[in-house]
């Protein structure tokens, strides 16, 4: 294992662009594979830490705190979320959400989805599957909600932009499989089975036999974060490229796909 890409940098603050597949801190199974965290300390020391969670199989911006005193201002800005977090997901569109968590707010009488929209569904524990988590209704978890828009619509499949308010456990995966979009590529809450390939939407392919999916990670990347810095109190903003597999995708998309539309202009992210 070797460091990903460093973003930021100074005295108190390191910031990596993570690729999928890196596991930041080792699971609860026993077991004590190679993790980031365990290459951090070793290079950097072990006051070092990691400032908030990013699934393993997700990609994108990981902040760490060099320094107790960052770790605690940056953690603070966390709990009173004050921290701007946007995600890019490249999802599946279901043909309506499952039940018994139908958001009614989320589709149409069409089944359509509208260019703006949030879920608020509570998220605790899957107890017959231990890793997975689960969205309530009311109780049974914790409170979570999570904001959304629809950037691009191709059809079968759609560019959301999330915005996670709260920082549950796998929170935006859940949040999106509940009302019908699952994230691409995503074998716990979405279908193993279904794969994005060129051959799908482009008429007339000539491709390999056995041919590749353009996306082959959880589509599901961080890309922006806005802090306040520890030391000059600054507005700092943090981004990260979507992942090279993620713009081919969406050049494809955009150019053979089919169904695809704009959804109406919508209003900045404050």
């Amino acid at each position: 294992m070797q460091l990903p890409p460093i973003i930021y940098e100074d005295d108190s603050l390191l910031v990596f662009d993570k690729p999928s597949g890196m596991l930041v801190v080792a699971e609860q199974s026993g077991r004590a594979p190679e993790t980031l965290t365990k290459l951090v300390r070793t290079i950097y020391g072990p006051e070092i830490s990691n400032v908030h969670r990013l699934d393993a199989e997700a990609s994108g911006l990981l902040l760490w705190a060099k320094t107790k005193p960052a770790l605690d201002f940056l953690s603070g800005q966390f709990q009173a979320k004050t921290v701007k977090k946007l995600h890019h997901a490249v999802v599946v569109v279901l043909p309506a959400p499952p039940e018994p968590l139908a958001v009614p707010h989320v589709r149409d009488e069409g089944g359509a989805v509208p260019a703006v929209f949030s879920v608020d569904l509570w998220i605790g524990r899957e107890v017959d599957a231990p890793g997975k988590m689960k969205a309530f209704k009311r109780h049974g978890g914790e409170p979570a909600q999570s904001d959304f828009v629809l950037s691009e619509n191709f059809g079968r499949f759609a560019l959301v932009e999330c915005q996670p308010q709260s920082g549950r456990k796998h929170q935006l995966r859940v949040h999106l499989a509940a009302v019908g979009l699952p994230i691409l590529n995503d074998a716990l809450y979405g279908d193993p089975e279904c794969r994005l390939l060129l051959s799908d939407i482009k008429r007339g392919y000539k491709g390999r036999e056995e041919e590749k999916p353009m996306i082959r990670q959880l589509a599901l990347h961080a890309s922006e974060l806005e802090i306040f810095h520890p030391v000059t109190r600054e507005r700092l903003t943090l981004r990260a490229p979507l992942p090279p597999e993620f713009e081919i995708a969406l050049k494809n998309l955009r150019k053979f796909s089919r169904g695809r539309s704009r959804p109406p202009l919508h209003p900045p992210r404050s």
